[in-house]
């Protein structure tokens, strides 16, 4: 059995099954399996029945999750069709993430312009942080102010608008996070566009929602290294594994970057708040 504290912040070169049924019992808070899509040209790609295959992980992801533990399974529309996953884990939302600007485009039939997310937990989720994952709604409240200009023909009194400042539920149909392209900046390499990277805004919205600080996040299938890189920049803990060497070694990469970076982004604000304060003083 694998001892959690010596691989704790670690991406582990390994084979991703092998690693989960050496995790203790009840041992995570957060799994983000963005694993085999069956359908690249990729060897880890290769599986040869995907649905059977997220059934096994299913099974084996609710041994080691907590109780109210939370998992997200990315995969296309058919990714858990025709398996009985409810022995294991409750299935809560399927979020659409769509994506427009695909380039592939069908000609037999309509071409797919979104991912699957699903949302599972292992019993009554422990936490959802709405707060922490709101949206702005400035178009409903444009037609919300409307409406408080027009008096009630009950009584002529006018209605009052009530809103959550901080914005809206983001529901389960997120198009306000665009996936990567060949110009953005956090791409790895172009090896890893389509369904290998995904959007670090998109990974963020997930741990926030479902994790507190100092929580647990496995990544199975790490690839370019994007959940660590989150995991690590809003203070959560995380234990990755990647079968590919030549991956574990960019994401490793991409780790030290990416804290390199966050350190020096707290300097420049800590410099930024003590200038701030010698001008407030006049100094």
């Amino acid at each position: 059995m694998l001892n959690l504290d010596d691989y704790l912040n670690t991406i582990i070169n390994g084979d991703a099954l092998e690693i989960i049924s050496s995790l203790p019992d009840n041992s995570v808070d957060l799994i983000i399996c963005d694993g085999p899509y069956h359908e690249t040209q990729h060897e880890w790609d290769q599986v040869s029945n995907l649905q059977e295959f997220n059934l096994k992980l299913i099974q084996s992801f609710s041994r080691i999750l907590k109780l109210g533990g939370v998992l997200y399974l990315f995969g296309k529309p058919t990714c858990i069709d025709f398996i009985d996953y409810r022995p294991y884990l409750r299935l809560n939302s399927k979020i659409v993430w769509y994506q427009p600007s695909r380039l592939a485009q069908g000609r037999k039939s309509y071409t797919n312009n979104y991912d699957l997310i699903c949302y599972f937990s292992k019993g009554t989720p422990q936490g959802f942080n709405l707060d922490e994952i709101r949206i702005p709604q400035l178009v409903e409240l444009e037609h919300r102010k409307r409406c408080e200009n027009v008096p009630s023909v009950k009584n002529g009194s006018y209605g009052k608008t009530k809103f959550n400042e901080k914005g809206k539920n983001p529901g389960d149909v997120w198009g306000d996070i665009k996936q990567l392209t060949y110009k953005s900046k956090e791409l790895v390499s172009r090896e890893m566009l389509n369904t290998i990277q995904k959007p670090e805004k998109l990974i963020e919205r997930l741990i926030k929602a479902s994790s507190q600080p100092s929580s647990l996040v496995f990544d199975p299938f790490c690839g370019s290294g994007t959940i660590p890189v989150v995991c690590q920049r809003l203070g959560r803990n995380f234990l990755a594994s990647e079968i590919n060497p030549q991956y574990v070694k960019m994401a490793k990469e991409r780790l030290v970057e990416s804290n390199f970076n966050h350190l020096q982004k707290t300097q420049e604000k800590q410099e930024d708040k003590h200038q701030i304060s010698q001008l407030s003083l006049g100094l």
